[in-house]
């Protein structure tokens, strides 16, 4: 049940992270929060599934690089996620970089804020 709930609550947050992410980059447009759910639903199971299969096929690219071009496949993923959503658009290459380490960061942000929120042996409040 508590894995549930810090699962909905981090869809939730990662679907207002993808609008703050458009806010602050006139090149990533979501139309509504509805369409950030569904967009951060996808870019959850493209971050799952098709990653980690362009990290394996990119291998050399990114130990040559000393792995900057894992920026480049966050982008790709990005912009895959765009692609496939007709309310959710990225305008050019740039953006979905720049989107995508945003939506990163505040991905880093929300884990650590729901660890600490969840972490086991945390004295539990008492009910009003």
């Amino acid at each position: 049940m508590l894995n549930a709930m810090k699962l909905i609550l981090k869809w939730l947050l990662l679907s207002a992270a993808l609008l703050l992410v458009s806010q602050w980059d006139s090149g990533v447009q979501i139309k509504d929060f509805g369409a950030a759910m569904l967009a951060a639903a996808v870019l959850g199971l493209l971050n799952t599934f098709v990653r980690p299969l362009l990290i394996v096929l990119t291998l050399p690219a990114t130990l040559l690089t000393l792995g900057l071009f894992l920026f480049v496949i966050n982008a790709a993923v990005f912009m895959l996620a765009a692609w496939l959503l007709d309310d959710f658009h990225v305008l050019s290459f740039w953006h979905a970089l720049l989107g995508s380490v945003l939506y990163s960061l505040w991905g880093l942000v929300i884990d650590k804020a729901l660890e600490f929120l969840f972490k086991p042996g945390a004295p539990k409040r008492d009910k009003m």
